[in-house]
């Protein structure tokens, strides 16, 4: 068996095996969705091995490159993502071989540390591999007052309102990026070309945007059962208290048009929405250490030192 990085040319036979090994139903998969995450994130194209056997792919592993940020250190990161064996030939050790040279890889590339949030079948195998548990998330659920939900809007999610130019976005963005970087916690730092990459011109996902010279707000429905939630995955907003109301007052518009019952958004945010129940409800972060020093190592593995919102962690 062969592993070697994957090229441009080998995108369809990649899918195949993604859909081969996943099936059709549990996210898209198309060559705009796998161009859009590995190849236009403006963080950097994904590092993306592949397993090759009689000439054929049968093994997928991407890690998406990643930035965070605590104070002024830059932290070059990556997202493990999409893997896939084809089913031909599970049970050969195939992602775990993937999956170390990719960490071989990473770590020559002088990247810091790799990060997910596996699902239960997967955690075990990433922990055997050098995969260190930091928590589960932490979500502020607040509910929605029953008058509100069976209001519908077709239209919530496709809209996206964009009220200022990029100059003014990049503006409030500098002063984001530099109170997160006061907080001494890790962020990701944001800029226009990453909001209009995420959430914006996201193929598996419709997001609910309103942006003004003063904040920048997303959100999205998601549907658990008969339950809607209004997820709120990005608040970036000056502090002050025009601008928080204002914030606010969007997001009861939303509530309002969307019918939903109950609202979640980090609680890590620089964002309050009123009397809300906290709690570890999110998915578990994971990191793996590749070029870090024990002192950051073990502060990462704290998750009182992450300021991350909803979108920064939630697979997409």
């Amino acid at each position: 068996m062969e592993i070697r990085e994957a090229t441009d040319a080998d995108i369809p036979e990649i899918l195949q095996v993604l859909k081969a090994s996943l099936g059709e139903t549990s996210s898209k998969k198309s060559e705009e969705v796998w161009r859009y995450k590995h190849i236009d994130n403006p963080f950097g194209r994904s590092l993306v091995l592949l397993a090759i056997e009689d000439s054929k792919i049968i093994g997928v592993r991407a890690l998406m490159r990643w930035k965070w940020q605590r104070g002024d250190r830059k932290f070059s990161a990556y997202r493990a993502v999409d893997t896939a064996t084809h089913p031909d030939h599970q049970g050969k050790g195939i992602f775990k071989k993937l999956t170390l040279k990719a960490i071989e890889i990473a770590k020559a590339e002088e990247g810091d540390f790799v990060f997910n949030t596996p699902n239960n079948q997967s955690k075990p195998g990433y922990l055997k591999m050098g995969w260190q548990t930091v928590s589960k998330l932490n979500v502020n659920l607040k509910p929605v007052n029953p008058i509100y939900w069976f209001n519908s809007s077709e239209q919530f999610d496709l809209e996206v309102k964009i009220q200022s130019s990029d100059e003014e976005l990049n503006l409030l963005l500098v002063d984001v990026n530099l109170n997160s970087s006061y907080s001494g916690q890790l962020f990701t730092p944001k800029n226009r070309e990453y909001l209009r990459w995420r959430y914006e011109s996201n193929p598996l996902q419709n997001y609910y945007v309103k942006a003004t010279k003063d904040y920048y707000i997303a959100s999205y429905v998601k549907f658990q059962g008969k339950i809607k939630e209004l997820r709120i995955v990005e608040v970036l907003v000056k502090n002050n208290d025009k601008d928080q109301r204002d914030v606010k007052a969007d997001i009861k518009r939303w509530i309002k048009t969307s019918g939903v019952q109950f609202i979640s958004y980090s609680s890590r945010c620089d964002f309050s929405y009123g009397l809300s129940h906290n709690g570890y409800h999110g998915p578990e972060l994971t990191i793996r250490k590749l070029n870090l020093d024990s002192k950051s190592k073990d502060d990462l593995l704290k998750l009182q030192n992450w300021s991350y919102s909803l979108g920064d962690l939630e697979l997409f």
